[in-house]
């Protein structure tokens, strides 16, 4: 009777157990993530700040550089051809003197919106003046009496150049030029006729190095064509012995080609 008990016990715990392990599996559910069938999204990626060759981020370039100068020379510019004031008794118009330049330059990157250009080129400056014979009984010929001097230099600018925008800047910088040749021609004449043509040589009477200043605008494009315009304040005078006080005065437009 008691081995009967015993297992009737255990059957009815096994039964109880397997109630329990079946209900406990029904209630465990496994939870998936749907997958995303959806189309794919790039993540936005702000891109690098880049600038153009136009500006200075393409290492060093070296170019050549040519333009035409309109020249003259301020403070007491007749006493640099003393002749010419004799003759017109130093009434004397002065005019702006039309040259050219041309040389070669280098451009190194500082930044990219910074740059220094250290060059050095040929440029030619000076004057003319321009003087009416103070006779009055000789008017009807228009007498007149012409000057033109004309110095050529060797230009030695370093400049500073900084990007406004992609290929815009500006430029400025000290230059020292060097003065290789020194000329003056009078000529004096009435009725269209010259009755003097005479050239000298002025070199000797003129500072041999000229200290100035120089600063412009400039566009350069991507092909290596560029364009400017500036201009050249002379601070020495250039008589060397200081005898009057006149210094250089330029204004240049220059095309140029960077590689």
């Amino acid at each position: 009777m008691n081995t009967k008990r015993l297992f009737g016990r255990l059957a009815a715990a096994s039964l109880l157990f397997s109630v329990f392990s079946t209900a406990a599996e029904a209630q465990v559910v496994t939870h998936r993530v749907p997958k995303y069938t959806g189309p794919a999204q790039a993540r936005a990626v702000r891109p690098a700040p880049s600038y153009s060759s136009s500006t200075a981020t393409d290492g060093v370039k070296f170019g050549v550089r040519a333009g035409v100068n309109v020249a003259d020379v301020s403070g007491d510019a007749v006493n640099t051809f003393n002749d010419l004031a004799e003759y017109t008794n130093g009434a004397v118009t002065q005019e702006m003197k039309p040259g050219f330049h041309a040389g070669l330059y280098a451009t190194l990157p500082l930044g990219p919106r910074f740059a220094i250009e250290p060059g050095i080129g040929y440029s030619e400056k000076g004057t003319v003046l321009t003087g009416r014979i103070p006779l009055k009984q000789f008017d009807f010929l228009n007498a007149k009496v012409t000057a033109t001097g004309r110095l050529a230099y060797l230009d030695i600018p370093v400049l500073a150049k900084a990007y406004l925008t992609d290929g815009l800047y500006v430029y400025a910088g000290p230059q020292a030029s060097v003065l290789l040749s020194g000329k003056a021609r009078v000529q004096a004449g009435a009725l269209g006729f010259n009755a003097i043509n005479t050239d000298f040589d002025v070199k000797n009477q003129l500072r041999t190095v000229d200290f100035g200043v120089v600063g412009g605008l400039g566009y350069q494009f991507q092909n290596g064509l560029g364009l400017s315009a500036g201009y050249d304040y002379g601070l020495s005078s250039l008589d060397k012995n200081n005898n009057f006080d006149a210094q250089n005065r330029v204004i240049k437009a220059s095309v140029n080609y960077s590689f």
